[in-house]
């Protein structure tokens, strides 16, 4: 196999790349808005039947593999295909069962779906399914995971791995396996809150983080998300605003301080061994709240999100490809 498709379907959106193997390169790439939420509304809309629903999707990213072959101008046909994310899901494509935790790193034991090329969609098509626990899940995070372990060894020390998101998953790694997962809305509730609560007239993201008296605010914040009760820190967003003390962007950084801290507090001193696997967006505020919290012990590895997604599709098709 020279390439191969790669496709992350996330809630609200959607990528496609090609991968040039063995280096693992992506060489061009398809984005769009046209998350599993906004086509499964179509789908609906549509009135086809359940037996019809992953041949729609299917030629949803068809469509999108022909703006990729016009965009790089090639020819993609008969290239494998490999789906993480929520198009395995109840409101995806196919509707996969949860792996039990533990699995392991290496792909080998993640429930997938082979798909074989047909006359209406000529990619061999590997589906990857999400993994849960007792009382938490993941869909996207297990293919990142195994992507992390691409070229890294593993280690018999406890690992946690950080994803940051809408929904944040903190996953712990025991000898190569994962064996725990917990997640924190985190950016599910800042959006609320700078949205569609009192404190929205509060907030303004204005000019960025790297802005110093940005950092300073979101740095605060984190402090007081470790020493308060979250419930009353909030509120300080609106009277900080009101009592002339911060800007409305400043108050901006400050309750994402206070957000990202409070989820990110668990993890003062009891891990030596912690990653963050995440883009270039998210990445900052979480390495400057775990470095502001752990200032006497900072141990944290920076991966990829997106190299992470590639590397782990590629690790699991290689792994399904050898039991053939």
């Amino acid at each position: 196999m020279e390439k191969f498709l790669s496709c992350d379907w996330g809630t609200s959106s959607f990528r496609l790349r090609i991968v040039e193997v063995p280096g693992l390169l992506v060489v061009a790439e398809q984005k769009s808005d046209q998350g599993i939420t906004n086509s499964f509304e179509l789908w609906k809309q549509s009135k086809k039947s359940e037996d019809d629903r992953l041949i729609f999707y299917l030629d949803i990213i068809g469509h999108h593999i022909k703006i990729l072959e016009e965009k790089s101008g090639t020819s993609l046909n008969e290239l494998p295909l490999v789906i993480s994310g929520m198009a395995s899901s109840t409101i995806g494509m196919i509707n996969l069962p949860y792996k039990e935790l533990p699995f392991s790193m290496d792909g080998s034991d993640l429930d997938v779906k082979m798909i074989e090329a047909g006359d209406s969609f000529s990619h061999r098509t590997i589906i990857v399914s999400g993994a849960k626990s007792i009382d938490d899940m993941m869909r996207g995070e297990e293919t990142q995971l195994v992507g992390c372990f691409y070229k890294k060894p593993f280690d018999k020390k406890d690992q946690i791995f950080i994803f940051p998101g809408t929904h944040s998953k903190h996953i712990i790694v025991e000898n190569g396996k994962a064996v725990a997962v917990k997640t924190y809305m985190t950016g599910e509730f800042f959006k609320l809150l700078s949205k569609k609560s009192i404190l929205s007239h509060s907030v303004d993201e204005g000019t960025g983080l790297l802005h110093p008296e940005n950092i300073r605010q979101f740095e605060k914040g984190v402090g007081d998300s470790a020493e308060s009760n979250l419930l009353h820190s909030c509120f300080r967003v609106r009277t900080n605003h009101l009592f002339g003390k911060f800007t409305r962007q400043e108050n901006y950084y400050y309750l994402s301080g206070l957000l990202i801290g409070t989820e990110m507090k668990e993890l003062t001193g009891g891990y030596v061994n912690v990653s963050l696997v995440s883009n270039k967006i998210l990445g900052p505020y979480y390495e400057k709240a775990f470095n502001f919290l752990n200032k006497k012990n900072s141990i944290l590895e920076i991966h990829n999100a997106d190299e992470a997604i590639v590397h782990g599709q590629f690790k699991i098709y290689k792994k399904i490809s050898e039991k053939e």
